[in-house]
């Protein structure tokens, strides 16, 4: 709920007004920068099913691409920055790199044996996750929180049951999914640790180029091909770069000072649903039946955890 600034509360005596504090208004530029973002997010799933490529050297080419376009420009204007960070931030960094490039070899590969929704579903956990791990710390989260993590995992359950239905590779590429959503949750805990002291800048730099390291590693390790494709597959890896990483992450890292963190993470979980749509028009990948109802579970749940962490 909005504070009441000094200059607006009651005088000395006088009742508050029943219905409360007025609302203020949104900012309507940064709600259509976040319907940007949702946009931008939302086309990453099935622009990765579509591309004709392997799902590692996918992850692997958009981090390289990332590092690409960001590395100019930090190198320029934070290299004092870059060279003064700390050895306990630098490691910090590097191991939520190491993270993120797990979370990347774990989920992509995952939307090849499942849909499109079941595997955005599952991965949008990460804040689940995230409230399990702050727990192991002593963080106590409020009964809200633990509600819709109930409410989440029961559609989590639903939904990894339909898959096992339809085939035992669905239900790994579920497993795949949520192990993805965990390492997310890792990285992100990381990731908030090192910004304490570390500007976005410079710490997504470390990050990403530690990221494309380890994905380098795992596809050389796994006999991946890196290159071969025609033009358009390379077309196809820079849009999910400059959708997924310019557009979607780093608006709603943009947004998320003036909407704050209860509307921003909620409005992303419109992902999901706009994900499955994108993959059923374009892909032709409709999910079964019973699947709406588990999506729309995990969904509930975590925006009655995004309410709870707001509280």
């Amino acid at each position: 709920m909005p504070a009441v600034r000094p200059d607006t509360a009651a005088p000395t005596g006088t009742a508050p007004p029943a219905a409360g504090p007025v609302p203020h208004a949104l900012p309507r530029t940064d709600l259509l920068l976040l319907a940007v973002s949702i946009g931008g997010i939302s086309l990453s799933a099935p622009l990765i099913s579509a591309t004709a490529a392997p799902a590692l050297a996918i992850a692997l080419w958009r981090n390289v691409m990332s590092v690409g376009v960001l590395g100019p420009y930090a190198l320029l204007r934070h290299r004092a920055e870059l060279r003064g960070i700390g050895r306990r931030a630098l490691l910090l960094a590097m191991a939520a790199g190491a993270l993120l490039g797990l979370h990347f070899a774990l989920w992509m590969p995952s939307l090849r044996m499942t849909s499109v929704a079941s595997s955005t579903a599952l991965v949008t956990t990460t804040p689940l996750w995230t409230i399990l791990l702050m727990r192991l710390f002593g963080v106590r989260a409020p009964r809200l929180v633990w509600a819709g993590m109930g409410v989440a995992f029961a559609g989590v359950l639903v939904l990894t049951g339909v898959d096992l239905s339809l085939s035992p590779r669905a239900l790994a590429g579920d497993a795949l999914a949520l192990a993805a959503g965990l390492a997310a949750a890792g990285y992100m805990l990381l990731g908030a640790e090192v910004r304490k002291s570390v500007s976005t800048t410079a710490y997504t730099l470390v990050c990403y180029a530690t990221t494309a390291v380890v994905l380098l590693v795992i596809c050389l390790a796994a006999g991946t091909p890196l290159v071969g494709w025609p033009a358009g597959v390379w077309w196809q890896i820079a849009l999910l770069m400059v959708a997924a990483q310019l557009l979607g992450h780093s608006l709603s890292n943009r947004v998320v000072s003036t909407l704050g963190p209860s509307v921003t993470s909620t409005a992303i979980l419109l992902e999901t649903p706009g994900a499955a749509l994108i993959a059923a028009l374009w892909l032709g990948q409709w999910p079964p039946a019973a699947a709406y109802p588990a999506v729309a579970l995990i969904l509930l749940g975590l925006v009655l955890v995004a309410r709870g962490g707001r509280r």
